[in-house]
C-alpha cells in the first residue's frame, strides 16, 4: 500500500481536482485504451476516456490507490484549472546538457510578464520531475479553453480541456513532483485570458457560401463538417479535418460538390481552429484525393 500517493491523490480531491491513476512511476494514464475496452463497468454504455473517468470520489480514489502504486493525473479540464507549464530546455543526448542560451519556461514566462507590465501571478506552484513548474488558475467561468504548445513562448505550455498534469507526491524515473508554492489557486489574470482563448475567424475565413451547383444533402454536409472542424479541440483538429475531408469527397467525385469549393470552406475551417495554412493543405488535399478516388465508381 502506498499511502503517500494515496494521501495526494485525496488531498487533491478535496480541492474539488478530477484525479485518475497513471502508470507506477510514469506519466502515462494507467487506464485501458479503447482498442482493449471490454465495454463493462464505467465503459457499459461506451468507452470512456481518462478525462471522462477522473474522479473526487474518495472511495473510488481509495478502491484505486489503496493497494496500487500509481502515479496521480489531475484532469485539468473538469477541475476548473488551466495549467500554465513551464518546462526546461531539452538536455543533448550527448553532452547531457542544455542547449547553450536557451532561456527556461519560467525565464520566458517572467519576460511575458514584464512586457505586459504584469507581476508574475501568485498562486499554487509545484516543481516538475524534469525541473520545470506548474502555475495553476481556476478558468473563467463559461470560457473552456483548449490546451496550447508555444502559444505563450518557447517552452511555455498550458493544459485545459483535454489535458492533465502530474499531481504532486508521484514520482518518475526523472525525480519527484512537489509543491513549491502552497498559495490558493488564483483566477487566470485577465491580461493572460485573451491570449489562450482561440481567435474569432473572420466572417471571410468561416462563412460556408452555398455551393453554385451542390443539392440540398451536400450543402448541408458541406456546413456541417466545416462546423466541426472549425469546433475541434487541440489534438483533434487534424484528424477532423482529415476526416472531413474524406467525407465530403464523395460529393465532389459525385460532382455535387466543387473541388475549389470545398477546399476554401475546410482550410477556413481549419485556420478557425487553430491550424496554420500550411498543415491545412496537404491534409486537405490528400484526403480528397483518396475519397476522390474511392468514390469515382460510385459518382454515376
Amino acid at each position: 500500500m502506498s499511502t503517500s500517493l494515496l494521501t495526494a491523490a485525496l488531498d487533491a480531491a478535496s480541492r474539488g481536482w478530477h484525479v485518475f491513476p497513471l502508470r507506477p512511476r510514469d506519466k502515462r494514464p494507467a487506464l485501458h485504451g479503447e482498442e482493449r475496452c471490454t465495454r463493462t463497468g464505467d465503459c457499459a454504455s461506451g468507452h470512456l476516456k481518462w478525462e471522462q473517468r477522473a474522479t473526487t470520489s474518495p472511495g473510488r480514489i481509495r478502491y484505486c490507490w489503496e493497494f496500487y502504486p500509481a502515479n496521480i493525473g489531475i484532469a485539468t479540464g473538469p477541475s476548473g484549472l488551466v495549467v500554465v507549464d513551464l518546462d526546461m530546455p531539452k538536455t543533448n543526448s550527448q553532452s547531457g546538457k542544455g542547449s547553450e542560451g536557451t532561456p527556461c519556461g519560467a525565464t520566458t514566462f517572467t519576460a511575458l510578464c514584464e512586457r505586459a507590465g504584469q507581476e508574475v501571478p501568485a498562486t499554487y506552484r509545484t516543481r516538475t520531475a524534469s525541473g520545470g513548474q506548474h502555475l495553476y488558475f481556476t478558468a473563467r467561468a463559461g470560457v473552456r479553453l483548449a490546451n496550447t504548445v508555444g502559444k505563450l513562448g518557447p517552452l511555455i505550455d498550458t493544459r485545459a480541456w483535454g489535458g492533465y498534469v502530474v499531481a504532486p507526491g508521484s514520482t518518475t524515473l526523472a525525480g519527484n513532483y512537489t509543491v513549491i508554492d502552497p498559495a490558493p489557486v488564483a483566477p487566470l489574470p485577465d491580461w493572460l485570458d485573451p491570449l489562450l482563448t482561440p481567435r474569432q475567424a473572420s466572417r471571410t475565413l468561416t462563412a460556408v457560401p452555398a455551393p453554385h451547383r451542390g443539392s440540398a444533402y451536400a450543402t448541408a454536409a458541406l456546413r456541417a463538417e466545416t462546423a466541426n472542424v472549425a469546433a475541434a479541440l487541440e489534438g483533434t483538429r487534424n484528424w477532423t479535418l482529415l476526416r472531413a475531408a474524406r467525407a465530403l469527397g464523395r460529393f465532389v467525385a459525385s460532382g455535387d460538390l466543387d473541388r475549389c469549393e470545398v477546399t476554401d470552406a475546410l482550410k477556413g475551417a481549419g485556420l478557425a481552429a487553430g491550424l496554420r495554412e500550411n498543415e491545412c493543405t496537404p491534409v486537405i488535399t490528400s484526403a480528397l484525393n483518396w475519397s476522390i478516388t474511392h468514390n469515382q465508381g460510385k459518382a454515376s
